[in-house]
């Protein structure tokens, strides 16, 4: 997996396009995210279109059903040519879902969990019956430590939970961060987010990125003046 932390979300529903943008910034990234946008829109096909630029492929599905429903998925998932690097599930699918998920992954792609979506606030997650005790933070770890102890790579988690996580589960457990705007960028629908040098600086491993990037005037000038925001 390239050394390079930038993760450029492809948020559009159309592979010509998400093919294009991929070539235009594929050499000042290090991969790039593929949702439910594209991948239920185009497919496979789709999904090969981007992946012929060569830049490592995070298939951001977020699976989450009955365990041998998920296995199923994920077994599927891994017959792509190539391979994701990277795929995903819900971590709140619980222990035997994430179990499954490990087991059908098998070592073949990174198996992450999402913890909680950056989109969430306290009262969100109260709202949806977590612990009132809790926020969203500590829920977060919750979620990271079961995520670890079922046989997961890492996690998807807000800039904010970052630190505690790595505290929690160690350096080597990986953290995906979404919610990542360069400094005076639009928020947009994100609620918990950070610069990516303050994100990398607690120990994001990768930093997912789309519009600041992808809505640009010049793709590959914004991404590349991130990469260089995150040199020493």
């Amino acid at each position: 997996m390239s050394q390079n932390p930038i993760c450029v979300a492809l948020d559009t529903p159309d592979p010509a396009l998400a093919a294009a943008m991929v070539a235009q910034v594929k050499d000042h990234v290090g991969m790039a995210k593929i949702g439910m946008e594209l991948f239920y829109r185009a497919g496979r096909a789709g999904y090969e279109q981007v992946a012929a630029h060569g830049v490592p492929l995070f298939l951001d599905l977020k699976l989450h059903d009955i365990p041998n429903t998920v296995a199923q998925g994920l077994t599927s998932l891994m017959s792509l040519a190539p391979a994701p690097a990277i795929v995903n599930v819900h971590a709140s699918g619980g222990p035997a879902m994430l179990e499954a998920a490990a087991r059908a992954v098998d070592g073949k792609a990174k198996l992450i969990a999402v913890t909680i979506l950056t989109s969430l606030s306290d009262a969100d997650i109260h709202a949806l019956g977590f612990d009132p005790a809790s926020d969203t933070a500590h829920t977060a770890v919750k979620l990271a430590r079961l995520s670890k102890q079922s046989g997961l790579d890492g996690v998807v988690c807000s800039p904010h939970d970052i630190a505690a996580i790595k505290a929690a589960c160690g350096s080597e457990f990986m953290t995906i961060v979404p919610g990542v705007r360069p400094a005076g960028a639009d928020v947009q629908d994100q609620k918990r987010i950070a610069t990516p040098r303050a994100a990398r600086a607690d120990g994001a491993d990768i930093l997912v990125i789309g519009r600041p990037i992808t809505q640009a005037d010049d793709p590959a000038a914004a991404a590349a003046a991130i990469a260089a925001s995150l040199e020493d």
